[in-house]
């Protein structure tokens, strides 16, 4: 099956983008690993017609939203991402109506009819940067409500949090980082801002996917406690052979990242199935939140 993506792959002119969070032996067949929006960019900037990326349904919008003359597929058209759909194009209508001098900033993950209505978008390793690049003294911070509390840490502006949460961060408790402490006394605790607010405060560090695999791939230290989806272990191993890693919870698996099989990439080369389709319109409109977020140096 590997073989027929990879010819199949060359005769088309594809590419395979696989995230930090899918499938190890999806990890190991892609072109380019690496978080949703580092993702976009490099689909962006390739010569590939055809972009098939692994990941969920707000990934691959992206992908769609910055190459708009290239084939975007998603592998399983029912990966999707809860936090994503805990916000919609109305909601942020209404929040505007509520709060009409403030900047609403909207987390990279979320749909694109979320992006069209909002001001700028953010990612994880730079949601502090872009919150303070705005002019607003108030910033309204979809959908993430854990990532929103980190990045007002950081900020002066008054942050107007939603109600959105990652289910599989959200989860993490206290108990877990004291569990976690105990098992491995004198170990880094590394996780993601989308995790509650005490689990960040009691880590040693707090960053994204890309941070944490930076931060554990730069340090001296040979063990680490890792916070956050648990296919992030595939390129920390990858990396780092002679370091390890322990999971903080067991249960840090994300069900819609886990949903991509190599059959789905066979089939997304071989039938072009599950292209995504966005209304022109609303492109245009997303694409100018993510192209103020790229253009914040």
């Amino acid at each position: 099956m590997v073989e027929k993506i990879g010819k199949l792959k060359k005769e088309k002119n594809a590419v395979i983008l696989a995230h930090f969070y899918q499938p190890d032996e999806i990890q190991a067949i892609a072109d380019f690993v690496g978080d949703s929006l580092d993702l976009s960019r490099k689909a962006a900037a390739c010569d590939a017609d055809i972009i098939i990326f692994c990941g969920v349904h707000f990934m691959a919008g992206s992908a769609k939203i910055l190459s708009p003359d290239k084939t975007v597929m998603i592998p399983e058209k029912s990966a999707g991402c809860p936090m994503a759909d805990m916000v919609t194009a109305e909601d942020i209508k209404a929040l505007r109506k509520e709060h009409p001098d403030a900047a609403v900033v909207a987390y990279v993950n979320s749909s694109v009819e979320v992006k069209a209505e909002c001001d700028i978008c953010c990612t994880s390793s730079n949601a502090i940067k872009i919150v303070n690049s705005l002019p607003n003294d108030e910033i309204v911070f979809v959908p993430d409500k854990n990532l929103g509390s980190y990045v007002a840490q950081f900020t002066d502006k008054k942050v107007i949090l939603f109600s959105g949460y990652c289910p599989v961060h959200d989860r993490i408790t206290l108990e877990d980082v004291e569990k976690a402490r105990a098992a491995y006394p004198g170990v880094e605790i590394l996780v993601h801002p989308e995790c509650p607010a005490e689990v960040v405060a009691a880590a040693d560090f707090a960053g994204s996917t890309a941070q944490i695999i930076d931060y554990a791939t730069a340090s001296d230290k040979k063990e680490f406690i890792i916070g956050t989806e648990r296919g992030v272990l595939y390129p920390l191993e990858k990396k780092n052979p002679d370091k390890k890693f322990y999971m903080l919870a067991e249960n840090f698996t994300c069900g819609g990242m886990k949903k991509t099989k190599l059959s789905d990439i066979l089939e997304c080369l071989e039938t072009s199935k599950n292209e995504i389709i966005i209304d022109e319109e609303i492109r245009k409109k997303a694409e100018k939140s993510l192209i103020r977020m790229l253009e914040v140096k």
